[in-house]
């Protein structure tokens, strides 16, 4: 380890032991993924998969003490990143601005807790009203019209978009990822739900739009005509080339162009024009009775995308046939898209443009190229799963008036679809799975984006380009893409211009059967993730890239934290939302933290001497993920979702009181965070 700097005072690290995920989570999130082997059998690995290596350090690597190497995690790209190497680790001794707080210990306290200095405010929990008429939230007496009126449940992405010139007002937008029935009911009983209670999850899932009024004491939330619900029952319009396809009609849409409904919607982003695009993720969870299927092309693709097995864990098969692909197989072909919201017109009707592809979207986020083209990257959230970028044929409209935004979203539906594929610039021997840096001091190297449809025109040999937009995870395992370790939410900077994506963890990374490390990818069985850089020309065919972090306890060996002095960062473990400041700092929240603490939020510079310093802003409650996030010059908001979701309790035995304390029962809620002073988030 490098030495520690004059006058540095150590960030607190923590004790080795660990804090995985609760199994009710796993159960309810994502149908216990993690339990199954991963749904990608495919032997596409491009560098060809590494069988698992003895786990040693290399002699050579200690001799050389490539872990006090200056900022090195930029080795591939051009200009200022490569200039970065040169300067010292350790930092200046300033605080990098939007990064000068006092960094949060890490901790497993029932509350948010927030640097010294800053005030918070609970936004909006489940349950509150949201349109006119709704009732005072009852745990105790819940019904779906009550619920089609309320905030949902377990929120996840968050977007605030401005109303007026002062920054007084804007609207918050938020997705409800899933629903956790036997936290939110009373006696549930969970081989035997009762209709109202099913009728009651469908309508806490999908998104809410919220006038929110800045004041002194953070966001308050204001009924107004933008308010919005939507919900399982909404109708959304299916566009882009695969809208109307044979593979997408049901009985109920035998045009194959109208869906009720989005679920399972986990990131997303706020795009230039000022729309929402929230991606569907975990789907294959809620249908049942793919043991039926015996056609064995259906069967395989299916099982592609995590579909098997007899009775869904909610049983709302038992109450709308939608959600039995015995009776309805195209059902299933109607979610996991990127659907897309106009928060400024209640009216419209939201989008689900199949021209992104299908898979278990964690967000997409859009950048626009200099020729004015619109380019989307999009992560698949599942281990050994791909990252995809979509680039337009049409070219933006600027502003967000009505005319521009229709005009922007039917970019989205024109254009190609590409999957990455990543080389690493080191000999296969350097990386040996321990996650120890090679000896040129980087995990980086080249990669290309390999297309696989247009329009109706597929570059996947023995595919269709409807089949191409329905089943992208077969036409990406035939082009070799290359797998990753959870991809999660992918954004581009806007000041850097690079992108940087969170890969969550993969635990079975190296295990028997599954592909084994690569330099974009270095760590066997990787419980706490990392965090990629790439250097992309948004229209081209080509990237660089390196690894900015490689996450864990930084007295860990096999940790990276951008060439930064390791002790004087904080310890960071399942990344998974991405966000940035207006000086361009990356803030990332994580999800299920390996390392005992709770989870949280941190902000990290990615240039300069200070660059991969990380420092955690805040922590939420016990059992609870950290989401969102969104962070402005003054505020900072989070999603604090599933708080109180810990094996054992149930909403007849609750495990957390936040956030109203004493003996209530949990209920996630956006948080708002600021300066008790009223100055710059991070500012000296």
């Amino acid at each position: 380890m490098a030495p520690r700097p004059a006058g540095r005072i150590p960030l607190p690290l923590l004790p080795h032991f660990s804090a995985k995920r609760s199994l009710v989570t796993c159960r309810y999130r994502c149908g216990n993924q993690c339990a199954h082997e991963p749904s990608n059998t495919s032997s596409n690995t491009y560098f060809g998969d590494l069988v698992e290596r003895v786990l040693t350090r290399r002699g050579a690597l200690k001799a050389g003490g490539v872990l006090a190497l200056t900022v090195g995690g930029a080795a591939a790209l051009s200009g200022t990143a490569a200039a970065e190497r040169t300067r010292p680790t350790g930092g200046s001794g300033r605080p990098v601005p939007g990064t000068d707080f006092a960094p949060v210990a890490p901790n497993t306290e029932d509350r948010v807790v927030v640097p010294d200095g800053y005030r918070q405010n609970v936004v909006i929990r489940w349950g509150d009203p949201v349109l006119p008429g709704a009732p005072e939230f009852d745990f105790d007496d819940q019904t779906p019209e009550a619920q089609e009126k309320q905030f949902g449940y377990n929120n996840d992405f968050a977007g605030l978009l401005p109303l007026d010139p002062h920054g007084r007002k804007h609207l918050l937008v938020v997705n409800h990822e899933y629903t956790t029935e036997s936290h939110m009911f009373p006696g549930y009983d969970e081989e035997n739900p009762t209709e109202q209670q099913v009728r009651t999850a469908w309508a806490a899932h999908g998104l809410s739009v919220v006038l929110v009024e800045r004041g002194r004491d953070g966001l308050v939330p204001r009924m107004s005509g933008y308010n919005r619900r939507i919900t399982l029952t909404t109708e959304f319009e299916l566009r882009g080339p695969a809208a109307g396809s044979d593979l997408l009609k049901t009985s109920a849409d035998p045009t194959g162009t109208r869906v009720l409904g989005t679920q399972n919607n986990c990131s997303g982003s706020v795009t230039p024009w000022g729309t929402v695009l929230s991606g569907e993720e975990n789907v294959h969870q809620y249908f049942a009775n793919a043991d039926r299927i015996t056609d064995p092309v259906a069967k395989r693709r299916l099982e592609r995308y995590g579909i098997s097995g007899g009775p869904s864990e909610r049983k709302w098969e038992r109450f709308d046939s939608r959600w039995d692909v015995g009776e309805e197989l195209n059902e299933s072909n109607r979610f996991g898209w990127i659907v897309e919201i106009d928060p400024y017109d209640p009216n419209s009707t939201p989008v689900k443009h199949t021209a992104l592809g299908r898979f278990k979207h964690e967000s997409a986020s859009v950048t626009i190229a200099e020729d004015g083209r619109v380019v989307a990257y999009s992560g698949d959230d599942e281990r050994f799963e791909y990252i995809y970028k979509f680039v337009s044929n049409g070219k933006v409209k600027p502003g967000r008036s009505a005319h521009a935004r229709r005009h922007n979203m039917a970019l989205l539906d024109s254009g190609t679809l590409y999957v990455a594929r990543f080389t690493g610039n080191s000999p296969e021997e350097e990386i040996d799975g321990s996650g120890e840096l090679p000896s040129d001091g980087a995990f980086d190297g080249t990669g290309e984006w390999i297309p696989l449809a247009s329009g109706n025109r597929s570059f996947v040999p023995g595919m269709s380009a409807d089949e191409v937009y329905v089943f992208t995870r077969e036409a990406a395992d035939r082009v070799g893409a290359t797998k990753m370790d959870r991809p999660e939410d992918i954004e581009p900077n806007p000041v850097n211009g690079r992108v940087y994506c969170a890969l969550t963890n993969n635990s079975n990374r190296g295990a028997a059967g599954n592909a084994g490390p690569d330099e974009a990818n270095p760590r066997v069985h990787n419980k706490h993730g990392h965090v990629l850089e790439i250097d992309d020309d948004p229209t081209g065919r080509e990237f660089r890239w390196n690894l900015l972090l490689v996450c864990g306890d930084p007295q860990d060996p096999g940790t990276y934290f951008g060439g930064f002095d390791k002790s004087q960062v904080s310890p960071i473990s399942c990344p998974d939302n991405v966000a940035f400041d207006r000086h361009g700092n990356l803030w990332i929240t994580t999800d299920g933290n390996e390392l005992g603490s709770n989870d949280g939020l941190f902000a990290v510079p990615v240039t300069g001497p200070e660059r991969g310093k990380v420092k955690q802003f805040l922590t939420v409650p016990i059992g609870a993920e950290t989401c969102g996030p969104v962070v402005t010059d003054d505020l900072v908001a989070v999603c604090v979702q599933h708080p109180g979701e810990l094996d054992g309790a149930s909403a007849d035995n609750p495990a957390s009181h936040w956030p109203d304390g004493g003996s209530s029962r949990p209920r996630p809620a956006v948080v708002a965070v600021w300066r008790e002073d009223g100055g710059e988030i991070g500012a000296s």
